[in-house]
């Protein structure tokens, strides 16, 4: 196996761990420095693993799935970026419900994406796409 697509699908599970632990963490508490880290390791994660996945792919980087991945991607940039906006003003505020139900909605459709993504590529390996 290429080890470009290694590298990728082991970040995009190390993205998977960081996003689920974080969005899991900010159900029970006001947000965290900790929490925060989190979710920006998977942010980080995230970039590298999509990198990773054009540079590896023999496909064009503009497919349905690309741009599922590009959109769940930023959401989950702009979520991190809220978090830390806010956090940043209210270190020990609680999070407002907007916020909270747009980081579960990014979180959610950033799962979709890798569990299509999981589908595609295992269809693609057993020859069936």
């Amino acid at each position: 196996m290429n080890p470009v697509l290694i590298v990728a699908l082991v970040t995009v599970n190390l993205a998977l761990v960081s996003y689920t632990v974080s969005a899991w963490r900010l159900n029970y508490r006001p947000i965290s420095r900790r929490n925060l880290c989190m979710l920006s390791t998977g942010v980080f994660f995230d970039i590298v693993a999509t990198a990773c996945m054009i540079v590896s792919s023999p496909n064009s980087p503009f497919t349905v799935h690309g741009f599922m991945g590009y959109s769940a991607l930023a959401a989950m940039m702009i979520d991190a970026a809220l978090l830390w906006r806010r956090w940043l003003a209210t270190p020990q505020a609680p999070v407002p419900k907007p916020l909270a139900v747009y980081s579960k909605i990014a979180y959610g459709w950033w799962v979709v994406v890798y569990v299509t993504g999981a589908i595609l590529f295992g269809l693609a390996r057993s020859g069936g796409v």
